[in-house]
C-alpha cells in the first residue's frame, strides 16, 4: 500500500499531466427545461442520467445541470458567465426550443447561440451543440431558417453537433409527459442512449487535449 502511494506521488511529480488525466472531466449541460428535467425527480433529469451512462462505461465526469425552465437562447446568453464556472472543460449546449415555440426571429436565436459558443471557445471550453427543430405551425420558411441554425453554427465554430435533441422521443405520447413536450424518465433514457456515442467522442477529445 505504501509502495503504491509512493509510486503515485512520484508519477505525479514527474508528469503532472498524468495526474490531471485521472480527474473527472468537468461538464456543464447548459439549456432549458428539456435538460433541467421539468416534471421529473432530479435523478431522472438528462444530465444525471447522462452522467450515470458515462460512468457505466468507465468515463469519469463531474456533471452540472445548468438548465433553466423557460430559457431562450437570449436568456442563456445573459446568464452564461455565472452559469458556467471557471474550470469547466466542456459544455453541452441545449437551447432554442423555447425560441421556436414562441416564434422568435431565427436571426436573433442564431446570434445568441453564436455569441454563447464564441464566448465559451474564447474561454478554452469545448462545446457540443444539440440541435432543435421548429414546430410546423410557423410555416415552412420559418422552419427552414430556424432548422439551419445548428448545422451552420457547428460548421462555423467547428464543434460537434447532435442534430436533434429529442430524436426518437418527440411526438411520441408514451415518452412524453401530459404536456406532450417534456420527456418522461423513459423518454430521457432514449435521449441519453441515442446521444451517448456523440457525447463519448466529445469527452474523449477533451481528455486527449489534457495530455
Amino acid at each position: 500500500m505504501h509502495i503504491a502511494v509512493l509510486m503515485f506521488a512520484l508519477m505525479t511529480v514527474a508528469n503532472p499531466a498524468w495526474a490531471d488525466a485521472t480527474k473527472p472531466i468537468k461538464l456543464v449541460v447548459f439549456g432549458d427545461s428539456l435538460s433541467a428535467g421539468l416534471g421529473l425527480p432530479a435523478q431522472d433529469a438528462f444530465p444525471a442520467k447522462l452522467q450515470k451512462a458515462l460512468q457505466a462505461k468507465g468515463i469519469a465526469v463531474d456533471m452540472t445541470n445548468a438548465g433553466v425552465s423557460g430559457d431562450t437562447s437570449s436568456g442563456g446568453r445573459d446568464r452564461l458567465d455565472w452559469s458556467v464556472s471557471d474550470g469547466t472543460e466542456g459544455v453541452i449546449l441545449e437551447l432554442g426550443a423555447n425560441d421556436a415555440m414562441r416564434g422568435i426571429d431565427p436571426d436573433l436565436t442564431r446570434a445568441a447561440l453564436a455569441d454563447i459558443v464564441g464566448r465559451l471557445k474564447a474561454r478554452k471550453i469545448a462545446v457540443m451543440l444539440c440541435g432543435m427543430l421548429a414546430p410546423p405551425n410557423f410555416g415552412a420558411d420559418y422552419g427552414t431558417r430556424f432548422n439551419s441554425i445548428y448545422p451552420d453554427l457547428a460548421k462555423q465554430f467547428d464543434v460537434p453537433l447532435y442534430p436533434f435533441f429529442l430524436e426518437g422521443v418527440a411526438a411520441d405520447a408514451k415518452l412524453n409527459q401530459a404536456d406532450g413536450i417534456h420527456p418522461t424518465a423513459e423518454g430521457v433514457d432514449i435521449i441519453v442512449h441515442n446521444m451517448l456515442p456523440t457525447v463519448e467522442a466529445f469527452v474523449r477529445t477533451i481528455g486527449e487535449q489534457r495530455r
